[in-house]
């Protein structure tokens, strides 16, 4: 067996699990600045292993490693989210206690179960098409939305929050997060898309068509319309709006927005003036013929928005939260169909954009049938 085959990674992550369980037993452990050292050799170790087991037969993408690196640290917060939880013990009570503390929070323990879960099977999809040779790009969009998004929201809100004052060395262990989806997104924007037999024909036929004779992007709009309100008055609720609906919203509907943590202020204003803008920009998108740049970015939309309501929806409704912050009994099939709906709208956008793309291409392309260019 190789180690580039998907079952070499598998395994290799899975090994988080003895090491985690080893370093936690050693007694020395019990200094911020220790912590931060062995996160950082224990991440230096990985690498040199992949980089020597490799050799004789290296990966055709860099981003192999990449992703190998980041399934290993997958493990590591399914472990966190699941020894908080008092399912297991003994394995990661000392980078809790020393290392991020943070991480106790409802959104840090629910960021750690969507790395754990969602980002770990995106990595494993994305490592088994580079390991056939066969293209990721949509998977790899979608995690560079989610990614991208979770770090937005908790570096600032680690720093802005309550536990502002308790950012201790192990808080830059969060760098490579940051840093190499830089490189992992230029690198997946250049590869190309697996889509549909497209002729000429089809797409002049599919831009020719109105807005009213696409039901389905008539939704979308619609849809769009109602997430860019709703994105604006979280916004200002984030912004401490002081008007009685902003009031009544808040207290009746989602008092996690006054949470002392800031995450979900943060939140909210990302999305105000990073999510808002791209919202606009869909609508003029589906109106508007040969907008080819919405095959990538609403990939990224779904990606970030999926991760962003999961953390949001999830800590308003979490036992960590305190129960002042959690939504009302009464309260609850409000909030949960408003921000399903907000989370379920990017998916079906993405959808859209992927299966039939014709209206979205450039009038002047490479025919997927014929292989000319076409006008």
């Amino acid at each position: 067996m190789r180690l580039q085959d998907p079952l070499g990674p598998l395994l290799l992550s899975l090994t988080a699990i003895p090491v985690s369980y080893l370093v936690n037993s050693l007694s020395a452990v019990s200094d911020p600045i220790s912590i931060a050292g062995i996160g950082v050799l224990v991440l230096l170790g990985l690498l040199v292993i992949l980089y020597i087991f490799v050799q004789g037969d290296p990966p055709s993408d860099p981003l192999f490693y990449v992703f190998a690196i980041f399934s290993f640290t997958s493990v590591i917060d399914l472990i966190i989210w699941l020894e908080e939880d008092g399912y297991i013990k003994g394995f990661m009570e000392f980078y809790m206690k020393e290392g991020e503390p943070y991480l106790r929070t409802a959104h840090g323990l629910l960021i750690c179960l969507w790395d754990g879960t969602v980002h770990y099977v995106l990595y494993l999809l994305m490592l088994a098409a580079i390991a056939s040779g066969r293209s990721y790009k949509a998977v790899g969009l979608f995690w560079l939305g989610s990614l991208v998004m979770s770090m937005l929201i908790f570096l600032p809100g680690n720093i802005v929050g309550k536990y502002g004052t308790e950012i201790r060395p192990a808080f830059f262990l969060n760098v490579p997060y940051v840093l190499l989806p830089v490189w992992a997104g230029m690198r997946i924007f250049r590869g190309s898309h697996v889509l549909p037999k497209i002729s000429a024909e089809k797409v002049s036929m599919s831009q020719k068509e109105g807005i009213v004779q696409r039901p389905y992007d008539m939704a979308l709009i619609a849809y769009l319309l109602a997430a860019i309100a709703f994105t604006v008055f979280r916004g200002l609720l984030a912004l401490d709006c002081p008007s009685d609906a902003c009031f009544t919203y808040i207290y009746q509907y989602e008092p996690y927005l006054k949470d002392p943590v800031a995450y979900p202020k943060v939140q909210m204003l990302v999305c105000m003036f990073y999510v808002l803008p791209f919202q606009c920009l869909s609508i003029y998108a589906l109106l508007v013929p040969g907008c080819s740049w919405m095959l990538d970015w609403t990939l990224i939309y779904a990606g970030a928005i999926a991760q962003a309501q999961f953390a949001h929806m999830g800590s308003s409704l979490y036992h960590r939260t305190p129960y002042t912050y959690r939504v009302p009994h009464d309260s609850w099939w409000v909030f949960v169909i408003l921000n399903g709906l907000y989370t379920l709208g990017p998916q079906f956008l993405a959808y859209r954009c992927f299966k039939k793309p014709a209206f979205f291409l450039q009038k002047t392309f490479h025919s997927a049938e014929d292989g000319k260019k076409m006008n």
